[in-house]
């Protein structure tokens, strides 16, 4: 299995213990995997797939009879990334087959690599599996049961993403994800819940919640009720915050929108069911640019909101991501970016030079920033978060709380608290040989923070 990260490094078994091969003579598929983590929920389909009917797993190309190659598409750069990939893939193994974001746009990955077998959307698992069969035949007897309950999963074996929903109803004139993805289409909640109850049975401790549009989930399905353990459950983001609370792990959504239904969510966050943690692409703080992003523009009101969270639930984590250099973005407009991101004191957040992307409304608006004008203005906002977010480090100091252990090193243990979600945000360091091991939870004491992460030693009775 070849696991490739969205830097573009390869990284071999990122997958929590791969199947072995179960028989010589079985065919074997590597899996490249680009993009963002509702890509590797995809990648983990395609996966669990091809070992239920028999295929069996290369962590490397030279192994590998065919190999899959699952793109992105959402930005210039990860298109590159993605042709970069499809090309080494061909030149390595020479047998390859494109899926993902962008499989949506066939022509530009055929015309610079006409030789891949075949072209798949995002999310397209049975035209996936039918471009494998139709170049790799399956093995006549597969063994599913070799099959883990939970599936085949790239991340550590402690955590997991589950995803709640394909596609999004939003318009936003930088992104172009519909027209790859469609338009929302969410899962029934009875089927959430039992992927998630299978993975905490496999030993997952904390469930990532993750789509395009996490606060829109089951808009699409009116609602409409579904059963979990012969219950009747709405189909909405509270009632599915609220279920899977009741399983014994973290629950950390991501990809949330500051709508009102998300006001019933604090509350669970303020009794523990779930992680006092949101991650909320907010994008600007300008009213006038965000219009022509076609994105909510009533800023003062997420601030309020924001305000009447935190008094709800002062351990309120809150992460964002920004975009700065967008078409027609005064100055005036960027003071207030900045002025929002002062007074709306984010912990931790994501900043992105403004970049067009092919086939994007933004691409035909008028006034371009200048790209200096963009770095200047990105290293300017990231100061001022910067300056938040150590000061947000620095009020942890003192604290008592309890972490999850993802890494133990020889003379150290890396750790996450609520406050920090895997890959993106910080960890907690702790010092020293401790008899611990991933998944495990211990409460610790902070005693120092640092630009990114913070210091902690374990209580001991």
């Amino acid at each position: 299995m070849i696991h490739q990260a969205a830097t573009g490094q390869t990284i071999p078994h990122l997958m929590n213990n791969p199947p072995q091969r179960m028989a010589d003579d079985n065919p074997r598929v590597g899996v490249v995997s680009l993009g963002c983590p509702k890509a590797t929920v995809d990648s983990e389909r395609i996966l669990t797939q091809l070992r239920a009917e028999g295929y069996g797993l290369s962590p490397d190309y030279q192994g590998a009879d065919l190999v899959i190659v699952n793109t992105c598409g959402f930005i210039d750069a990860a298109v590159e990334e993605s042709l970069a990939a499809i090309g080494e893939a061909l030149d390595e193994n020479g047998r390859v087959i494109v899926t993902g974001c962008l499989g949506a746009r066939a022509e530009v990955i055929r015309d610079v690599h006409p030789s891949v077998l075949a072209v798949t959307g995002a999310h397209a698992y049975a035209e996936v599996m039918e471009a494998v069969h139709t170049h790799l035949p399956p093995p006549a007897h597969p063994f599913t049961s070799l099959l883990p309950a939970q599936g085949v999963k790239l991340t550590p074996g402690h955590y997991a993403y589950v995803k709640i929903s394909e596609g999004c109803n939003h318009r936003c004139s930088f992104c172009i994800i519909p027209s790859m993805r469609g338009d929302l289409v969410s899962r029934p909640i009875g089927q959430v819940m039992a992927e998630a109850e299978r993975l905490v049975e496999a030993g997952v401790r904390e469930l990532l919640v993750i789509s395009q549009d996490t606060s829109a989930y089951g808009l699409d399905l009116r609602y409409r009720p579904d059963f979990w353990q012969g219950r009747p459950l709405r189909t909405d983001i509270e009632s599915l915050a609220r279920s899977l609370g009741e399983l014994q792990a973290w629950v950390r959504l991501h990809y949330v929108y500051p709508y009102p239904q998300v006001d019933r969510l604090i509350p669970l966050m303020a009794d523990q069911l779930i992680l006092p943690y949101l991650d909320m692409p907010l994008q600007h703080g300008s009213p006038a640019v965000l219009k022509a992003m076609h994105r909510p523009a009533a800023t003062e009101k997420v601030l309020d909101r924001l305000a009447d969270w935190r008094r709800i639930c002062p351990e309120l984590v809150l992460r964002s991501t920004f975009i700065v250099g967008f078409p027609g973005e005064t100055e005036a407009d960027f003071a207030l970016l900045l002025d929002f991101l002062r007074e709306a004191q984010l912990d931790r957040v994501g900043c992105f030079a403004y970049s067009p992307v092919n086939g994007a409304a933004a691409n035909a608006l008028s006034d371009p920033v200048p790209d200096a004008l963009k770095q200047e203005r990105l290293e300017q906002f990231m100061n001022v978060q910067a300056e938040i977010s150590r000061a947000k480090l620095v009020a942890r100091v003192g604290q008592r709380m309890i972490v999850l252990v993802d890494e133990v090193e020889e003379d150290r243990i890396i750790a996450r608290s609520h406050a920090d979600a895997p890959e993106i945000d910080g960890t907690v360091i702790i010092d020293g040989a401790w008899d611990l091991a991933p998944g495990d939870f211990i409460e610790v004491d902070i005693t120092a923070s640092a630009e990114h992460d913070i210091y902690a030693k374990p209580v001991v009775d």
